[in-house]
């Protein structure tokens, strides 16, 4: 049984857990990670991707029989790192599925073979695992987090590598990134369900103070209304969070003037709070100056040394 599920939730925790796996240490521990937080008796589906052979070599290196046998042996590379994924959950209460995606048969690449096997299977939350400073996955290193996360039409768990898990339990101390968007409010909703009563949780503003040679407004005058607009979107978020947990706090953060952006400010601060986990949305705003969220979450994705869910935003209340 889930030692994480000792806790009363308030919303309960996905029951349809979908785990991207290749032949990487980084994707096993996304399953160790990922396995603390699937509802009592819910299911875990782990994907392999068997690469198509021949986009990995020059067109026509490969024919007839040898073709076949390299195709054969990127499928027992596939089904290896399947098998060794299923260890992981041996003695849990979890339903555990296996599904091999062959791209020499399925059309497309890797990000869309996962994204398609998310949708049929109709996926809670889709977890994978990161190489930093690459990206997701060792599939496609640097081309597959950014279309996964804007992609996908479910909440989507990036877990890095580096990433050291502690206990048998769920994330003890997390940070939701808000903008005071209706969509970061959707995202720390569905991020509320991963918290107990004993868990430390920490709503981020970040004031973006770097200059510009765009800017067209002086950054005081601009700074002054993210202040404004940065304490009422923490003071909501304080409200939202109390129901939850009384060891809930709020921090508004700054940007430097120069090589400093929200990307790395929100990396820098979960950092020094020692997070468990950051939970943003992929779309938002900025009050008076757009804060293009959807980027700043794929940064956050690729930076993080923590994990990080990022909740699209029409699947952010389910």
């Amino acid at each position: 049984m889930n030692a994480s599920l000792s806790h009363p939730q308030t919303s309960p925790l996905p029951a349809k857990v979908m785990i991207a796996i290749d032949g990487s240490a980084a994707s096993q521990h996304a399953a160790v990670y990922a396995r603390h937080l699937v509802a009592h008796g819910g299911t875990v589906r782990l994907v392999g991707v068997a690469e198509n052979p021949r986009a990995l070599v020059p067109m026509g290196s490969l024919v007839g029989a040898a073709l076949e046998a390299a195709r054969e042996e990127l499928s027992r590379d596939a089904e290896q790192a399947l098998a060794n994924a299923r260890k992981i959950f041996a003695g849990s209460d979890l339903q555990v599925e296996t599904e091999e995606i062959d791209l020499s048969k399925h059309r497309g690449d890797v990000v869309h073979a996962l994204l398609d096997a998310a949708r049929k299977w109709g996926a809670d939350l889709v977890v994978a695992g990161a190489h930093q400073p690459h990206g997701l996955l060792r599939w496609i290193e640097g081309t597959v987090s950014e279309p996964l996360a804007r992609l996908s039409r479910c909440p989507t768990l990036i877990v890095p590598g580096s990433y050291s898990i502690k206990a048998d339990q769920l994330p003890q101390r997390i940070v939701f990134a808000v903008d005071g968007s209706p969509h970061a409010t959707q995202a720390l909703k569905y991020g509320m369900r991963f918290a107990t009563p004993e868990t430390s949780l920490l709503a981020l503003y970040v004031i973006d103070r770097a200059v510009r040679l765009s800017d067209l407004v002086p950054i005081d005058v601009l700074e002054d209304a993210f202040i404004e607009e940065g304490t009422q979107a923490l003071a909501a978020a304080k409200t939202l969070l109390a129901e939850v947990s009384s060891r809930s706090n709020t921090r508004l953060a700054k940007t430097a003037h120069t090589n400093d952006d929200i990307a790395h400010t929100i990396v820098r601060e979960a950092a020094n709070w020692n997070a468990e986990l950051i939970v943003m949305g992929t779309h938002g705003r900025r009050g008076v100056a757009r804060w293009m969220l959807g980027s700043v979450a794929e940064r956050v994705a690729r930076l993080a040394q923590t994990p990080v869910l990022l909740v699209h935003f029409n699947q952010a209340e389910q």
